[in-house]
């Protein structure tokens, strides 16, 4: 390229691969700095800078190079000089450097270098292509040892992810940057996770509005969350305090930052997200008809839907209804505060007598105190676990060893992959059991205070409060008819216990009185059946001596017919 003998005008050309540089202010007024001191030099007057902020040298697409190149064919005047402070700052790949060299040579421009000569003869292309190649190489190379030394901290359980919500990274002297908890957002996303993997939150639309109602909870550019921002949430095992990278091979371990939630939580994550769709709940009607969904037609056993309706005087009503084709119900509605009226007798019948709520809260007292004499047993079984994990997997390696069939190849490496997922729950059940997360009378208190009254937590708690009391206290959906109203409901366990119970003293107790006998003699049942009821009873007497501050000094004497046993039982139901 020929150089004319008194060239008038120049542009300078300035470049930075990286953000930080520029942050840091290196490397842009260093190359400019240098660029005018030689345009100085050679007595060119520089009429513009352009400069690209965190761009690849080994990409052709520049913003400001375009600028440039636009720039230049806009002057009047031809063989403008564009001034590089080096060829890796034009560019750090071949067939890039010799194309762009083409676009400036097109727009008329000549481009110059204090640090080498652009020419035309076969030498200089030599040299030229020489050091492009050298550029080339050392963007390549560097690029290399990143990646290399990304995945060693991967290896090692350091996080390299770019951005994690809820976490922020921290500079330490030992460790580098690790990740720690960001407060408030922290605690937001692990209520968030907890509430997915427990069923507060049924859906991810669920867990979605949840978020967008948190104030302290990044926003996208609409102001909302999109949905699969909380998909990578949830599946993230970044959360749970594990690091992996199927990119770099390297497989889920634990990681060096505290988890927000354990790691049995996110496997019942997994699982439910592998479960069969929901369709996202109406956000519009999903506040006023908290019922929606639960409540099923008696007649057909589909759940009700619910609208509002508006009348003629503009008025609006709010109902339930069936719509399912076929269904005696089908299209005849329901009142709303009808339907939800009944479930509130139904909700406040389920409160237990002030008697029988002490003899269960003495009962698990009791059970919590056998689960902690249990739990020796259970870190024994959990290693046993852990060391048969270990030798399915070496089982397994020495079979992949041998294999030869791609297809048996990948399914050994996915059942390999399941034992150490295992593997990994196994080890920290028996790293976390016998730890919770508060004591054992916080715990029944929260337990008793939901027990006692549920309806008091329905009626004062916003939707998905009402949605988690009906996932706590029914096994399933309610039964709704129009005529007959709501069927017996099916209970969850506790409450269950305490029908039970109460049921059992209607039965146990009889208006006639008999004597109970004073044999000495040890005596055996007659059934199992009656056997176990007595094994019942005995437990139901102890634990009402508990819940009365009474002590039982003898034991009555095992019955051997119903009557001896509704006699001896006569006392015990008497607690309640």
């Amino acid at each position: 390229m020929t150089q004319p003998e008194n060239p008038q005008h120049a542009v300078l050309y300035c470049r930075v691969s990286s953000l930080k540089q520029v942050d840091e202010g290196h490397g842009l007024d260093s190359q400019e700095t240098r660029c005018r001191e030689y345009a100085k030099r050679k007595g060119y007057e520089v009429i513009a800078v352009f400069a690209d902020k965190g761009v690849s040298g080994g990409t052709l697409d520049r913003p400001q190079m375009r600028q440039l190149l636009s720039f230049l064919l806009a002057q009047p005047q031809p063989n403008t000089v564009v001034i590089v402070d080096d060829l890796n700052r034009f560019s750090r790949d071949v067939r890039v450097h010799w194309q762009l060299r083409e676009l400036v040579k097109n727009a008329g421009g000549l481009l110059e270098s204090p640090s080498m000569k652009f020419g035309d003869t076969s030498d200089d292309k030599l040299i030229e292509n020489l050091l492009a190649s050298v550029s080339q190489h050392q963007r390549e190379k560097n690029g290399e040892q990143v990646v290399n030394r990304m995945r060693a901290r991967v290896q090692n359980g350091y996080a390299v992810t770019a951005k994690v919500i809820g976490y922020r990274y921290e500079q330490t002297k030992t460790e580098g940057k690790v990740l720690v908890r960001d407060e408030p957002v922290a605690s937001i996303v692990a209520e968030a996770l907890e509430g997915f993997a427990s069923g507060r939150f049924a859906t991810q639309s669920e867990v979605q509005r949840f978020l967008e109602s948190q104030p302290d909870f990044p926003k996208q550019n609409h102001g909302g969350i999109r949905l699969q921002k909380v998909t990578d949430i949830l599946k993230h095992p970044i959360y749970a305090g594990y690091v992996h990278s199927k990119a770099w091979k390297v497989s889920l371990r634990k990681g060096r930052h505290e988890g927000l939630i354990s790691f049995e939580t996110h496997k019942a994550i997994q699982d439910r997200l592998e479960q069969k769709a929901y369709a996202p709940t109406r956000k519009d009607i999903s506040e006023d008809f908290p019922l929606r969904g639960f409540v099923t037609c008696g007649d057909c056993e589909k759940p009700l839907t619910s609208g509002w309706s508006r009348s003629c005087t503009g008025k609006r009503y709010a109902y339930y209804l069936c719509q399912t084709k076929g269904c005696e119900s089908y299209g005849k509605s329901i009142r709303r505060d009808t339907i939800e009226g009944e479930f509130a007798t139904v909700l406040k019948a389920m409160r237990p007598s002030q008697g029988l709520f002490d003899i269960v809260k003495a009962m698990i007292t009791d059970a919590w105190d056998q689960r902690a004499a249990q739990m020796n047993e259970t870190r024994k079984a959990l290693k046993r676990q852990m060391r048969a994990i270990d030798e399915q997997i070496d089982g397994f390696l020495n079979r992949l060893a041998d294999a030869s069939s791609p297809a048996a190849i990948k399914a050994y490496e996915r059942k390999i992959e399941q034992l150490e997922g295992e593997k990994l729950l196994a080890a920290e059940k028996l790293e976390t059991s016998g730890q919770t997360k508060a004591t054992a009378p916080q715990l029944l208190e929260l337990a008793m205070r939901f027990l006692s009254n549920p309806w008091k937590i329905w009626e004062k708690g916003d939707l998905a409060l009402k949605k988690l009391v009906l996932r706590l206290a029914f096994q399933e959906p309610l039964p709704y008819h129009r005529k007959g109203g709501y069927r017996t409901p099916k209970t969850t366990l506790p409450f269950k216990v305490l029908e039970q119970f109460c049921t059992q003293q209607c039965k146990m107790v009889l208006p006639e009185r008999f004597e109970l006998s004073t044999s000495p003699l040890p005596r055996e049942c007659s059934t199992p059946e009656l056997r176990q009821q007595w094994q019942w009873a005995k437990r139901f007497k102890a634990w009402a001596g508990v819940a009365t501050g009474q002590k039982t000094t003898q034991e009555p004497t095992t019955p051997r017919t119903p009557t001896e046993l509704r006699v001896n039982t006569r006392e015990t139901a008497a607690y309640a």
